[in-house]
């Protein structure tokens, strides 16, 4: 099976790299480009091809919405956020993400250390190979 292609989009060091060592660590997952926000991240998925992209919300720049808002316009495909700000009781965030082409939302965890998102893996490498088989 080919491992799912991945850009991460992340402001925070910290987040970027535990995401990409994290997911990199699963034979099912293939991060092939970062980017610190939108606007790199426009240029990233253009070079890298990825099946899925895994977004922050907040981002300096060009935010998450902005981001996903061009990325539809001009390459549509799957969006994975990824952020403090889609929490359940979140509803604007996400329905403006919705709405924008996102498809679906992963709460980040709220200490944001490597333990934290080690329990979270399963959950986070599923919902990215979900999203791998939409075709947008």
């Amino acid at each position: 099976m080919t491992p799912v292609k991945v850009v991460l989009v992340e402001d925070s060091i910290v987040a970027l790299e535990v995401l990409e060592r994290l997911l990199n660590s699963s034979p099912e997952i293939d991060v092939v480009g970062t980017a610190r926000d939108g606007a790199e991240g426009l240029r990233v998925i253009q070079q890298t091809k990825p099946d899925v992209i895994c977004t922050d919300l907040q981002m300096p720049t060009m935010d998450g919405l902005e981001f996903t808002q061009k990325l539809m316009a001009q390459n549509p495909l799957p969006v994975l956020v990824i952020s403090n700000a889609v929490h359940p009781n979140d509803v604007e965030n996400i329905y403006s993400l919705m709405k924008a082409g996102a498809l679906d939302f992963f709460p980040k965890p709220n200490s944001g250390t490597s333990t934290d998102y080690e329990k979270i893996k399963g959950a986070l490498v599923t919902k990215i190979k979900v999203l791998s088989t939409k075709k947008r």
